[in-house]
């Protein structure tokens, strides 16, 4: 009885029709017709769960759905399992002769990380007002698989008689008393997992994939070839980001340089229209300037100019009068000692 509780529950890693129907995991003998059709059916192997054509896509990447109302639809589901992640197929199972829907279907995922997403969160929520079970792909994954049509299955209603357990609906309780290991071990019964139990409310994990070294080379060389197109994306993602940048760059600054060059004619216009307003304003300025510093001479001011113009003419037509004179006399000289000369000669 240590470690254990009324909580503490464990789950089936195989099937077996016998211990699906025991509440504990540990009975010896089938308890109704269903679990001995079941036996039967197992032992003799007539039941493929590989052998289901309509049973298509990755098993890892599937989760089973049931509970479903008769009135839920392929487009109802596919909505409700997208919240989860991108589905990549739906198969809602109906009657093959009504077509009616059967209350249960198989989503299958774009990756096994949304495949466990949904597996997480969308156990017992509602889809048109019925509340569904979520479970994993137990026909392909689960070894030995019996189905419910052949007496097997997990689950199951109280009123039906037929209770299955140690799927994630009804889980193996631990057991109370002494397990009977070697009638267990006599019909391959995998016992209970001592010391290893489970609380009611820990989710049991879905199968991981198994990777041989043959896959685990081909997803380590996938995973290298998608790392080098990421990098040689992400190169030229950053190439052609410097070249917008440069260019944007280039673009700027012959934006700015022809805004300078604009701004520097405008400038220079404006100076050459200015400048001759300017250079007319200045002349007035001074013409006026002149006028007024005229009008505020006196008189007496005024009339000196006017006395030394013409003390400085009466000099200057004396000096030309003086000069005429000397010039006369000088020729009148020059002309006698010619003739005094010539008068000489002829003598």
């Amino acid at each position: 009885m240590s470690g254990r509780s009324i909580n503490s529950v464990f789950y089936a890693e195989a099937y077996h029709p016998i211990q699906a129907g025991s509440i504990d995991g540990t009975d010896t003998a089938p308890h109704d017709n269903a679990v001995y059709r079941a036996l039967l059916c197992s032992s003799a192997g007539l039941y493929d769960p590989f052998g289901d054509p309509k049973a298509i896509g990755d098993p890892y990447c599937t989760i089973f759905v049931g509970r479903l109302s008769h009135l839920t639809t392929e487009d109802t589901l596919r909505k409700a399992m997208s919240k989860y992640g991108k589905v990549k197929n739906l198969r809602l199972v109906r009657h093959i002769v009504t077509g009616a829907s059967r209350g249960y279907a198989f989503v299958e995922f774009e990756t096994e990380r949304e495949m466990r997403r949904a597996y997480k969160d969308a156990q017992h929520s509602y889809i048109d007002d019925s509340e569904i079970i979520v479970d994993y792909n137990r026909q392909q994954l689960m070894p030995g698989w019996i189905p419910r049509r052949l007496g097997g299955g997990l689950g199951g209603r109280k009123e039906s008689g037929q209770l299955r357990f140690g799927g994630r609906e009804r889980p193996f309780r631990a057991p109370l008393q002494t397990i009977p290991y070697d009638d267990l071990k006599r019909l391959g019964i995998p016992p209970p997992p001592e010391g290893r139990y489970m609380s009611h409310y820990e989710v049991p994990s879905p199968p991981r994939r198994k990777w041989s070294s043959r896959d685990k080379e081909e997803s380590s060389h996938r995973r290298s070839s998608i790392d080098k197109e990421a990098e040689e994306s992400s190169n030229i993602r950053s190439y052609r980001d410097k070249e917008e940048h440069y260019g944007e760059r280039h673009s700027v600054e012959k934006e700015e340089h022809r805004h300078k060059g604009s701004s520097m004619d405008r400038s220079e216009r404006s100076h050459r229209r200015i400048s001759p307003e300017r250079g007319g304003y200045h002349h007035k300025r001074s013409s006026l300037d002149r006028e007024e510093h005229y009008e505020k001479r006196s008189p007496v001011d005024m009339e000196e100019p006017s006395h030394k113009k013409l003390r400085d003419r009466e000099e200057r037509t004396h000096k030309r009068s003086s000069r005429d004179r000397e010039e006369g006399s000088r020729k009148h000289h020059k002309h006698g000692s010619s003739s005094d000369k010539r008068r000489k000669e002829d003598a």
